[in-house]
């Protein structure tokens, strides 16, 4: 197995891609905030899950997903890696899916609502994932209330 990413041309548009304040996270808080929603950014939640954003007030956590990184059903990799980096990127991919799933069960053992959205679903129709996280919202804030 290879132990050290070779250099590529074909991979070199990907270094320095921003992890944090991506077009489609910018899209949704914009969105959020117009619909009147109020958030923290990249809080951690639990020892290792950081979401993308939380509503702490309704204890929803959302992750936005980018297709390519994230393996989306829709947009991600149908063939097979190739390539001297090949075998590292599949690992690389799987990795991201463990940690997605790993984050996912943190943050609702700590308490939180998840939410995970695709990039794609930002883009396509931001307003009807502002709806999913409003029902989120309303979902978690109906439970807290029956609780008192």
């Amino acid at each position: 197995m290879v132990e050290h990413w070779t250099s590529t041309t074909a991979g070199r548009h990907l270094a320095g891609r921003a992890k944090k304040s991506t077009a489609p996270e910018v899209s949704l808080r914009r969105a959020l905030h117009a619909a009147g929603l109020r958030f923290r950014l990249h809080p951690s939640v639990a020892k290792g899950c950081t979401p993308d954003l939380v509503l702490p007030r309704h204890r929803v956590a959302v992750f936005v997903d980018g297709c390519f990184w994230h393996d989306c059903p829709e947009h991600g990799r149908r063939t097979p890696w190739t390539g001297p980096n090949s075998e590292l990127w599949a690992q690389k991919m799987e990795q991201n899916r463990q940690r997605d799933e790993r984050s996912t069960i943190l943050a609702q053992e700590a308490g939180w609502t998840v939410v995970r959205v695709w990039e794609h679903e930002i883009t396509s129709d931001v307003d009807a994932v502002v709806d999913l996280v409003r029902a989120a919202s309303a979902v978690e804030g109906l439970a807290r209330r029956r609780e008192t």
